[in-house]
């Protein structure tokens, strides 16, 4: 059975560290009582140490929201794997945002990726087609692309902590949701995919949805049969409404 990923992509908030370690504790708390579920937060970078050092013991992981492939070097603003050792056990990789306004490409990802395997940490490789790509029908063969692309250097995905993220691109932080069947369509194709290029192994990949996830739809996502979390972006800084995705989850 796939353990559904919830995880809660702060982006670049909140603007404080006193912040930060309130949204931290809170998220603790509501995740406390729940079993079933891996609950990650992905805070900004700055915060990691801070948050990492409040979550140590709750059962809450920590991701980073990206990563440089190369372990040390001459890369002005970049983080590197070996620095998140110890403070992320996630990491995600190809958010549509680092495609549109950092540049990121496919051969990007996949370097990415294939480092995030090697150096202990879960990647939750993001994939998901524009309004335009949608409304031309490209959809299948956008995720196609990007999902072979992302997993390119990998021999094996057992025991790697593989997680995909679905992420329509047009319906990120828009308030406008996919179609739990249009999501389910993807998801089956991402799951192909896998099951094509690495054979069995591929059903024990969580896929998750994101995407404008709230409390009130996150339920309809969850129960589809390859859905197995959420990428959650707004909502996941305000406690109540991501314990209620939690929830949602856990059943």
């Amino acid at each position: 059975m796939r353990r559904p990923v919830i995880a809660g992509n702060w982006k670049m908030n909140p603007p404080t560290l006193d912040e930060a370690i309130s949204l931290a504790r809170a998220v603790a708390a509501v995740s406390a009582p729940l079993d079933g579920i891996d609950v990650v937060v992905c805070p900004p970078a700055v915060w990691l140490t801070a948050v990492a050092g409040e979550l140590a013991g709750s059962g809450v992981a920590v991701g980073a929201q990206t990563m440089h492939h190369e372990e040390r070097g001459a890369f002005t603003g970049e983080t590197s794997p070996l620095m998140l050792a110890g403070l992320a056990s996630y990491v995600i990789l190809g958010h549509s945002e680092r495609r549109q306004y950092d540049g990121e490409t496919d051969e990007g990802v996949a370097r990415k990726v294939a480092s995030a395997v090697a150096h202990g940490l879960r990647p939750i490789a993001a994939v998901g087609e524009r309004l335009d790509e949608r409304r031309s029908g490209a959809t299948e063969a956008v995720i196609d692309r990007q999902l072979r692309a992302a997993v390119s250097g990998l021999d094996t995905i057992a025991g790697s902590g593989l997680v995909i993220a679905y992420e329509p691109v047009w319906a990120i932080g828009t308030g406008e949701a996919a179609e739990p069947s249009d999501a389910q369509s993807v998801a089956r194709q991402i799951r192909g995919i896998l099951h094509e290029r690495f054979g069995d192994d591929a059903g024990d990949v969580p896929i998750q949805y994101g995407g404008s996830v709230t409390a009130d739809n996150a339920a309809a996502f969850l129960a589809l049969p390859d859905v197995d979390g959420a990428l959650v972006g707004g909502a996941s800084l305000k406690p109540e409404q991501f314990a209620a995705i939690l929830a949602a989850a856990a059943g």
